[in-house]
């Protein structure tokens, strides 16, 4: 499992033609309540939905603290065989305190 730094996020969705896509696995009143516009796709509806996560490009999944997203990303990696995917490290709560 690959993990990412909130700087490298940051420095990646900077880039004048972002090769990222961050998914955002909290339910949707916690998003609500506070987001930066990424995708979200709570947790529950991950796997129903994954169709929707694409193959293309670099994937982060965040949660609040990165407990969450380590889980879904490790389920997608062995029932999909997902190589393209990291997990933000520290999460939304990391990533909203820098």
């Amino acid at each position: 499992m690959k993990y990412i730094t909130v700087s490298e996020l940051k420095e990646k969705l900077n880039q004048s033609e972002p090769k990222v896509e961050v998914i955002d696995i909290r339910e949707e009143y916690e998003y609500e309540d506070d987001n930066c516009g990424w995708k979200n796709i709570p947790m529950a509806q991950i796997l129903p939905r994954v169709n929707e996560i694409p193959k293309d490009k670099e994937v982060v999944f965040v949660c609040i603290s990165g407990k969450k997203a380590s889980a879904i990303v490790s389920t997608l990696e062995r029932k999909f065989k997902l190589d393209n995917l990291s997990v933000l490290e520290g999460g939304y709560t990391e990533y909203s305190q820098s």
